[in-house]
């Protein structure tokens, strides 16, 4: 019987964090959660939140909670920037008696992340994307625990996805190891 699993992704734009993390949920039929999907639904809303605020978050945290409960295995896909934010996800696990674990996507290639910014295409009406600029600006703490790095300059998503779930399986998540 399969454990119920939060697998948070965390790492820059234009990493490849949204598109491994999809790959990742379809392969192994884990619901996905994408915090910016979330926060631009907030926005579209006739709710009144200042920019910036923790609302997204805070809804993805309890839908994941709930997934888990129910015994799922659940996909987390946000920036997770800061340590208070990458504790929270922590925290959700733990509520639901589930296992979790982290995974940072990034990209090594400086020239390659560059050009993906510059030429990404949004997927979210009315979201707007970050600019080379503000993803160099961006606050994001350096980490204080292990984690699972996958670095996806000049690779594939499929080659990407494999060693993932390789690393998954490895970290011992029941049934991961067929895919």
């Amino acid at each position: 019987m399969k454990c119920p699993m939060l697998i948070i992704f965390a790492g820059l734009p234009g990493t490849g964090k949204t598109t491994l993390a999809k790959a990742i949920a379809e392969r192994i039929g884990a619901t996905y959660e994408r915090v910016d999907c979330i926060e631009q639904a907030i926005m579209n809303s006739t709710l009144e939140f200042p920019p910036n605020q923790d609302a997204g978050y805070l809804v993805a945290y309890a839908v994941a909670e709930d997934n888990l409960r129910l015994g799922g295995t659940v996909i987390a896909d946000s920036v997770n920037p800061i340590e208070t934010s990458r504790a929270a996800w922590l925290s959700v696990a733990e509520r639901a008696n589930s296992k979790s674990i982290e995974v940072e996507i990034v990209c090594s290639d400086e020239n390659e992340h560059r050009r993906r910014i510059e030429k990404r295409v949004g997927d979210l009406p009315g979201h707007v994307l970050p600019t080379w600029d503000d993803v160099l600006d961006r606050k994001y703490d350096l980490w204080s625990r292990e984690r699972i790095v996958i670095d996806t300059a000049g690779r594939s998503v499929e080659k990407c996805a494999d060693e993932l779930v390789a690393e998954l399986a490895a970290s011992g998540h029941n049934g991961l190891d067929s895919y």
